[in-house]
This record gives C-alpha cells, sequence and structure tokens, in this order.
C-alpha cells in the first residue's frame, strides 16, 4: 500500500469545502508567508520551505518547495546544500534532545549530576530495580 500518492491531492478541494474556516485562514496565510517583496525574498523563503520538508519527510512539500524555489531562480546547487543545511540541524536536534534524555534518566535513577556526587538509593528504595518508582520507568506515564 503506498500513502503518499499524487491522486490524493485531488481531494484538497473537499477538505477545503469541509473547514472553509480554517482553510481560508490557511491560505491566507500560506500566501503571507510565500509573498514577495518582504526583508527575506521568496528564493529564500523557498529555500528555507524546501529545507524543512525534507527534515519533515514531507513529499508534497518537497515537490511543492522543489517546484517554487527553481520558479524564484534556486539553483540545484542551492537545494541540495539546504537538504544537507536542514540534515545538520536534525541531527543536532537530536544531540540536543539526548541531552535531556541523560538528565532525566539520572533523574529517574537517582544519579549524580554532572559535578555533584550520587545521592544514594535510587527513587523506590535501595535495591530497587532501575525504572522502579511511582511511574514503573515510563516517564510520568501513569497506566
Amino acid at each position: 500500500m503506498t500513502y503518499q500518492h499524487p491522486s490524493d491531492l485531488q481531494r484538497v478541494p473537499a477538505v477545503r469545502e469541509l473547514a472553509k474556516t480554517e482553510a481560508h485562514a490557511y491560505l491566507n496565510f500560506h500566501a503571507a508567508v510565500f509573498r514577495d517583496g518582504g526583508a527575506v525574498p521568496l528564493k529564500y523563503r523557498e529555500l528555507v520551505a524546501l529545507a524543512v520538508a525534507t527534515a519533515t519527510r514531507c513529499a508534497y512539500c518537497i515537490d511543492t518547495h522543489t517546484r517554487g524555489a527553481s520558479e524564484a531562480g534556486a539553483t540545484r546547487h542551492e537545494m541540495a546544500e539546504v537538504a544537507f543545511v536542514a540534515a545538520a540541524v536534525s541531527a543536532g536536534g537530536a544531540m540536543a534532545h539526548s541531552l535531556l534524555a541523560h538528565r532525566l534518566h539520572e533523574e529517574n535513577q537517582g544519579a549524580a549530576r554532572p559535578g555533584e556526587e550520587a545521592r544514594g538509593a535510587t527513587r523506590g528504595g535501595a535495591g530497587a530495580r532501575p525504572g522502579a518508582g511511582s511511574t514503573g520507568g515510563r516517564g510520568g506515564i501513569e497506566t
């Protein structure tokens, strides 16, 4: 089964009709963002959109903004470079979020933070299995 198919775009008018107020607001917002004549030239707006589209893996957006960037004068070279900018920022975001994961792990396990001594027993008492505590090791998700 293919989840993304070009024929899905034929459904846009029906979706617009089902959510008229929201569609109208979105289309006005989109028109304002992709206008020519702002402080950021249209070519750069389209290149940013293409980078975001590649990072979010939106095939329809990649199609739309590749055409938009081309029409605004972007080169294949520029499009290739912004894809790597998006990849680097995405990788950086993953690395930055790993710091959050480490902190949460330390807090959940009662481990020492950088520059501190260990607090002793883990949450749940001495000898408790890792992750044992009020949330069962699920990061605050109660079941």
